[in-house]
């Protein structure tokens, strides 16, 4: 009963409404060509469900004046794709025909109870009935009609109101997505989410190594006092700056979705940067890589650098300039690393709560290998094992 008060004042009430008159246009035209034969639309629009995009054109119809709550939503209750199987086809030509006789009534509804409502309203002032259908609706006594005059108005307003909510019911039921489509956009919005939480590991490696590695040379080089060790400080505080830079461009150019290609992701072909750019901090940097490394396949290269940058950063992050010791090494069928080094001799120093090694051992899992970060011989190691065979 309180939606039936509320909608008069809703402007979804009127768009359904139009959208209920509308196929009654075709009607109109089709009776002035056709005038002895008046149930021809619902034959002429058979052929047409069959045409994929007469799918999508009733689906933009329908949101845009049913479910406009759901304009411009990727997951509406409305699909906006053409017909992509026989299925939707036959569900678009019930709709079609579902449509017509449902507009028949609303605009049966829209055209008689206006008209009952003027002729009470002039037999309440005198005026004798016009004989016609309606005549046998119009009581004699005028003050009966009087009381009457609003009454087809209200009912009209509950045929509009009914039929709109039916007619939304059943472009849901008939337009809504098909489990396909559902599959489609469920895939998409777990690419999204994976995709979002990849920039932010991403942003967090990459900033995160060249915040650390510009605030430990900084501090070395106002402790050391030496021109000449300043110098290389900031030598390789500049160049760690402009690969932060250059991957802090290639995020945004993704998030902006601008469709420029962004610029090619740092491998373990690269792992020399990061080597020496620990050196450069002040660590002791024992490192053997093993393998031909270019060949790695994409993914695991890629996130191969990320776990060994991030390694390196916790370790300079907590421990400062400590010795360490990184091995790379390209097996047949996978590719190990590790890097450990030892604790510093202060309290209060751990490395294992982080949402670096959180990410080392994610970007392990998602390669479907595996990631170990904790204490091991009195010191600290990362040690990672990614397959190879599962993504040639």
């Amino acid at each position: 009963m309180y939606r039936l008060l509320r909608a008069p004042f809703q402007p979804v009430t009127y768009s359904r409404w139009l959208h209920l008159c509308v196929p009654l246009l075709l009607l109109a035209i089709w009776m002035f060509v056709v005038p002895e034969w008046p149930w021809g639309p619902m034959l002429l629009v058979l052929p047409f469900g069959l045409v994929p995009w007469v799918r999508l054109a009733e689906g933009l119809q329908a949101q845009f004046l049913l479910t406009p709550y759901d304009r411009g939503s990727a997951d509406g209750s409305i699909s906006l794709a053409p017909s992509a199987h026989w299925g939707d086809r036959w569900r678009t030509v019930l709709w079609l025909e579902t449509r017509m006789v449902i507009a028949t009534g609303a605009v049966a509804a829209t055209v008689w109870m206006p008209a009952l409502t003027v002729e009470l309203f002039a037999n309440a002032l005198g005026f004798s009935p016009d004989p016609g259908p309606l005549a046998p609706l119009i009581p004699e006594r005028r003050w009966v009609a009087a009381l009457l005059v609003p009454v087809p108005l209200l009912v009209l307003m509950v045929v509009v109101v009914l039929l709109g909510e039916l007619i939304t019911a059943i472009a849901t039921r008939l337009l809504g997505p098909s489990a396909a489509e559902r599959l489609s956009a469920l895939e998409a919005r777990t690419e999204q989410l994976l995709e979002r939480t990849r920039i932010a590991r991403e942003l967090h490696d990459s900033i995160g190594h060249a915040l650390t590695v510009a605030v430990v040379q900084a501090g070395a080089a106002r402790a050391a006092g030496d021109p000449a060790f300043t110098d290389r400080a900031l030598c390789a505080i500049e160049e760690t700056g402009r690969a932060a830079l250059e991957d802090l461009e290639r995020v945004l150019g993704v998030l902006r979705e601008s469709g420029q290609p962004p610029s090619q992701r740092p491998t373990l072909a690269e792992a020399d940067r990061l080597l020496e750019s620990a050196r450069a901090s002040g660590s002791e940097v024992d490192a053997q890589l093993t393998g031909p490394l270019e060949k790695l396949p994409g993914p695991v290269t890629r996130e191969g650098y990320r776990i060994l940058q991030e390694s390196l950063t916790n370790v300079l992050r907590h421990c400062g300039p400590v010795p360490v010791r990184v091995r790379v090494e390209m097996a047949v069928d996978r590719l190990e690393m590790e890097v450990t080094n030892p604790l510093p001799e202060r309290p209060g120093v751990t490395l294992g709560g982080g949402s670096g090694l959180r990410g080392i051992r994610e970007r392990a899992a998602l390669l479907g290998g595996e990631a170990e970060t904790g204490p091991h011989e009195g010191g600290w190691r990362v040690r990672a094992r990614l397959p190879l065979e599962r993504i040639r």
